[in-house]
């Protein structure tokens, strides 16, 4: 049976070097759960087969106007109904002149035409043919028709340049995607997320941190604004590009997370507590480094952080609270614990030694109604269900405050 949640577009290939791309950008929207169908001009497939968009796809690639396999000869028609958008990728500047001229000699440029659904365009071209006033021309008169303009990126070309005009990569387009199309569950909501870990000095070289790598927190903060949140995200040190469209605040220690956290409360709905703040820190950290001597022992006294998912849970007016909780045994048991100490409204769980690190993660949410369990999953996929369960506490309880 035919999943109704999932995502179908249309992915049209011009004729570009930048086609290339299209292959990894069609086997990542696969991944995350998007249905493509491609059609290509003549000049994408001197850069590209139809047979490897196919395999990659799982569907029949089209290149003809009068493809006999659409049983009315019209695919310039049929091709894009029920569908939830078109992605011109990647989008040449002959292509785009097309698209504001309203020219429709092929089948891709006629489907943009008579389409029903959105049109998203990632252009790619050389950096002379991107800054050419007509170009600019034509891409400004693209947005002011509805038109959605992902990029473009400046960077190497195949050209051997550097410049403006470079399509962005598969996972930017995606996200992007994956944005435009999301539900918007929590429209206009502030959220504030905090996420990975904190760093604790000891001397002016060595500190006290953990294993967290920060890909949940950034997972939830990008399923945030997907969901169309507007998000502030309070980042402990990590490896991580910014979520797209995020305020971010970059911190080390978790007493710097906690004074970031005081000045942006006030102005949050939904307060989500991923990060891995360290409970302890060293009471007095040395300015320098500590030498190495003959004794036998270094001695350290440690003082609890503040606890700023509980700081935050017990202001006079909370916004609506999530935290999150690793443990490395008895799960459910001390998760609840925590969520009923804390008194916050939900309580996302994992095992820490499966999850510190992963790309996937498999989660328990434990609120008011008893456990929801998570199957093992891309930590996006699993931070996209958990932000939706947010959405519904959320609503459920404007709802009853109204």
């Amino acid at each position: 049976m035919p999943d109704p949640s999932r995502r179908k577009v249309i992915l049209g290939l011009t004729g570009g070097i930048a086609a290339y791309k299209a292959a990894e950008l069609t086997r990542q929207m696969a991944q995350n759960g998007i249905e493509v169908q491609v059609v290509m001009t003549a000049a994408a497939c001197g850069f590209i087969t139809p047979a490897t968009m196919q395999a990659l796809s799982g569907n029949p690639v089209y290149t003809d106007m009068w493809d006999a396999r659409v049983s009315d000869n019209m695919a310039h028609i049929e091709l894009s109904r029920g569908r939830d958008a078109i992605v011109v990728a990647p989008a040449t500047a002959d292509f785009i002149a097309k698209l504001v001229h309203g020219l429709a000699d092929d089948l891709l440029s006629t489907l943009c035409l008579a389409r029903e659904c959105p049109l998203l365009v990632a252009p790619a071209m050389n950096r002379q043919m991107w800054d050419n006033p007509a170009t600019q021309r034509n891409v400004s008169q693209l947005k002011r028709d509805g038109v959605v303009v992902l990029g473009p990126a400046s960077g190497d070309q195949a050209c051997g340049e550097i410049g403006m005009g470079r399509m962005l990569e598969a996972e930017e387009i995606v996200q992007a995607l994956s944005a435009f199309l999301a539900p918007k569950l929590l429209n206009g909501v502030r959220a504030l997320i905090t996420a990975g870990p904190t760093f604790e000095p000891i001397d002016a070289v060595r500190g006290i941190t953990n294993q967290s790598s920060g890909k949940m927190g950034y997972a939830v903060a990008c399923a945030a604004l997907e969901a169309g949140a507007r998000v502030t995200l309070i980042s402990g040190p990590v490896s991580l590009p910014a979520p797209a469209g995020a305020q971010i605040t970059r911190v080390e220690t978790a007493a710097q997370m906690f004074e970031a956290v005081k000045r942006h409360v006030a102005h949050t709905d939904i307060y989500i507590g991923v990060a891995a703040v360290a409970d302890y820190r060293v009471d007095k950290p040395r300015q320098h480094k500590i030498k190495k001597t003959d004794e036998a022992q270094l001695q350290l006294k440690l003082v609890p952080n503040p606890d700023i998912l509980g700081w935050v849970a017990g202001r006079p007016k909370p916004p609506f609270c999530v935290g999150f909780a690793a443990e490395s045994r008895n799960l459910d048991e001390y998760a609840d614990q925590k969520r009923r100490r804390k008194k916050v409204q939900l309580m996302v769980a994992n095992l820490a030694q499966e999850a510190i690190g992963a790309d996937d993660n498999e989660v328990t949410m434990l609120d008011d109604a008893g456990m929801h369990r998570l199957e093992r999953a891309p930590k996006l996929v699993v931070a996209r269900q958990i932000v939706a369960h947010i959405a519904r506490l959320y609503s459920s309880k404007k709802k009853r405050k109204s």
